[in-house]
Parts: structure tokens; sequence; C-alpha cells
């Protein structure tokens, strides 16, 4: 079985640059996951967001402080889901000066959407579609679709007003040796949000010698899309 990421980009995945091509080839038939550790050189938010951006945090999600200089991992392990659902955790945890923030998603293909679905937080009640393509370099592009909450009996999609489009691009710097992200979530009316960027170096798990860890997986799993 071939990834989720190279199932969404189909042909396209081929154009990824090799070091993105192993890194999003993550899957459980390969048995392996992809841990990052680098620095985040700055993560900056607009003033006005302070507050919901810290509501987040109860349930691992984006970051209400800022910094320069971050140490950081990321996490990726495949893993198949109480719902028999192939799925990549995308764990970012931030060493900030003062305190330790985590931000958690877990993605999923969807076959009916023909895409990935990506699942925000500790107890997965924010789901987002997510667009995929790679960029004439071989980096990839992801932005964000429409915001989904599922929460106890509720179950709607959310306004745009009420949330942003987040664009994430990574690349492969061949001198470096190394990958370099980028995040910016910005609103239609509002303008910037949140975002950040930075830098990191992977090496691969073996996941059938040494398991996915429970603390990377969410403490609650929706099946509701």
């Amino acid at each position: 079985m071939t990834s989720i990421f190279e199932r969404t980009l189909g042909p396209d995945f081929a154009r990824l640059h090799p070091q993105l091509r192993r890194r999003f080839g993550v899957s459980v038939t390969g048995g392996r996951a992809c841990v990052g550790t680098g620095t985040m050189d700055h993560i900056w938010h607009a003033a006005f967001t302070r507050p919901f951006l810290a509501l987040g945090t109860w349930r691992n999600i984006l970051v209400p402080e800022k910094g320069r200089r971050v140490p950081f991992t990321i996490e990726n392990y495949p893993y198949v889901d109480s719902h028999g659902r192939e799925t990549v955790t995308f764990v970012r945890t931030f060493d900030l000066p003062r305190r330790r923030r985590r931000f958690d998603a877990t993605m999923v293909y969807d076959d009916e959407r023909r895409g990935i679905v990506d699942y925000l937080g500790s107890h997965q009640h924010l789901a987002v579609d997510l667009d995929m393509e790679v960029d004439e370099h071989g980096g990839l592009v992801i932005r964000s679709g429409e915001f989904r909450l599922h929460e106890g009996l509720v179950s709607c999609r959310l306004p745009d007003s009420m949330t942003g489009t987040a664009v994430v691009r990574e690349s492969y710097d061949d001198d470096a040796g190394l990958f370099r992200v980028g995040v910016t979530v910005s609103n239609a009316k509002l303008g910037p949000l949140f975002g950040y960027w930075g830098r990191f170096r992977a090496r691969y798990v073996d996941v059938v010698e040494h398991g996915v860890p429970a603390t990377v997986k969410p403490r609650r799993e929706e099946a509701r899309r």
C-alpha cells in the first residue's frame, strides 16, 4: 500500500524532491516513521489572536507565544486507528523558554473526498480538508480547506469568518542538508493571523521494532469527517 500522501498526489508524488518522497512516503506497510528535530527561526502571531491561540492550547492546537530560534520536534508515525483508517501523526513540540507547547494533528486518507482529512488537536474535534501540490522545485505545498467542528452532539461546518486558511510549504535544502518548513495562517478579512518557519533534520524509526508511542496518538478518535 502506498502512503496516504502518494495516494493524494498521484503521479505528482514522483516530482517531489527525493528526500521529501522519503519523508512523505511513510506508511504502515513501509514500517517506518519520520522524526524531525530542528529550530523554528520565528514563531509569530497577530496581537489580537493571542486569546484564541491560548484557548487552543487546552487541546494541543496552535501556540500563543512568539519566539525566535525555538528548538522543536515533529513526529510522523503511521498507524491504523480504531476506525480502520491508516493515519499519520503530525505532532509538533516547541521548546519555548518558559514552557513546552504541542500542536497535534493526525491525517487520514478519505476515499469519498479522494484526499486527506486533517484532524486537529488531542481530541480530533476539528477536521479540515487538505489540498496538496508539488511546486516547481520539488517542494510540497499544502492548503487547508473548510473546517468542521465535531464535539459531542455538535457536528457542523465553521464559517470562514471564524477560521483561517493555512498554507504549509516544505522543501529540502541540498546545500544545508536539511528540511525547511514555513506555515502561514490568514483570514480573508483580518489578514495574517499566525505562522512559523524553520528547519530540521530527519531520522527514520523502525515502527515494527519500536512501535508507535502512545504519546503521539490522540486521546479520542473521531469517526465523523
